[in-house]
């Protein structure tokens, strides 16, 4: 697939944008909240545990994970995202914990950054997650080039994204969707590794969810509204006044995080489902699981974090291992799996 110079070169910088953007700008939602704040657990005084014995480890996708952790997609493509993937891919080697990669569009534009996605030699043990924007199925790209995104992560699974509002506000954003759950449905036959949908923080609906999984995805990523603003971030980088009104009105679109866990749980109680979009710590990831998601994806923490140090990746990772197992030792459980069935996480508004 041959890629115009100054398209390839517009991908990269911008992949640079989004991070000192991310990392510098307010672009977190203010109106519209994860919804997970509505929800509180029944403390247990006596919870009949030996905090040592909890186990939060998990499977997802035939792998064993250490925690409901999944380092969301976030970047690649720039010596920065390089060395931050390589950081929390060596965190998430250590804590057997999940990791996806930002979109790899811009390693088959321009293969020379490639590498700076190719953690697999970090961690050789991890549930390792591709990713490519769902909508380039319309621009030219197919089996072949999802087929290379996998190959350069050595990846378990692919995630296709879904970022509708964001190319409307986008710079020379594609906007073209159209019959893009036909050509899903074919790459879910046709590749040799299972179909991850997710939206990128605007959530995706139980109806949305019910056709993706009759198209053979294999699991869903809800990437719901609460956390950071696509529209904001795209906003900050717009050219035009019209771009940067669009960003601002549009800044607090989405369906909350936890109505589409428990909305998707309710017509598919037995689909992977991931919990993303505003969680800040180890208390929402609870209760994402608790919902009903079967593990949770952060990226600013991890963002933040790996910006810093592998250090400041590590102390995170410890901090959310702690804030889960302490959410299960007060509520007297042992297990994941006891937390969800145990009903005691309680809606109070």
């Amino acid at each position: 697939m041959n890629v115009p110079t100054s398209i390839s070169a517009q991908t990269q910088s911008r992949k640079a944008e989004h991070i000192r953007i991310c990392l510098e700008e307010d672009v977190q939602c203010h109106e519209i909240t994860s919804g997970l704040e509505r929800y509180r657990f029944s403390h247990s005084c006596l919870p009949e545990l030996d905090r040592n014995d909890i186990d939060i480890s998990t499977n997802f996708l035939g792998k064993h994970l250490g925690a409901p952790l999944l380092i969301s997609s976030m970047t690649g493509g720039t010596e920065e995202a390089g060395i931050i993937n390589r950081r929390l891919a060596e965190v998430a080697q250590e804590y057997k914990i999940a990791m996806g990669v930002g979109s790899q569009r811009v390693a088959v534009e321009k293969p020379q950054v490639a590498d700076t996605f190719a953690v697999r030699k970090y961690a050789p043990d991890v549930l390792l997650l591709a990713n490519l924007g769902a909508v380039q199925l319309n621009y030219k790209y197919g089996l072949a080039e999802c087929l290379r995104v996998i190959e350069i992560l050595e990846a378990d699974a692919l995630i296709l994204h879904l970022n509708p509002l964001q190319e409307c506000i986008q710079p020379k954003g594609d906007t073209n969707f159209r019959g893009l759950l036909d050509k899903i449905c074919i790459l879910c036959n046709e590749l040799p590794v299972p179909v991850i949908v997710k939206e990128v923080g605007n959530g995706i609906s139980a109806v949305m969810a019910e056709k993706l999984l009759a198209a053979g995805v294999k699991a869903i990523d809800v990437a719901g509204a609460g956390g950071t603003s696509w529209a904001k971030v795209e906003s900050e980088r717009a050219d035009n006044a019209l771009q940067r009104r669009l960003g601002k009105t549009f800044a607090d679109w989405g369906l909350p995080t936890a109505d589409c866990i428990t909305a998707i749980r309710a017509i598919a109680p037995d689909v992977p489902l991931i919990a993303s979009g505003g969680l800040r710590h180890g208390l929402d990831v609870a209760k994402a699981i608790a919902l009903g998601a079967n593990i949770a994806g952060l990226a600013m923490p991890f963002l933040q974090a790996a910006a810093l140090s592998e250090a400041a990746v590590k102390d995170l990772v410890e901090v959310l291992i702690a804030e889960i197992t302490t959410v299960l030792f007060c509520t007297g459980n042992a297990t994941l799996e006891q937390l969800k069935l145990s009903g005691s996480l309680q809606r109070i508004q």
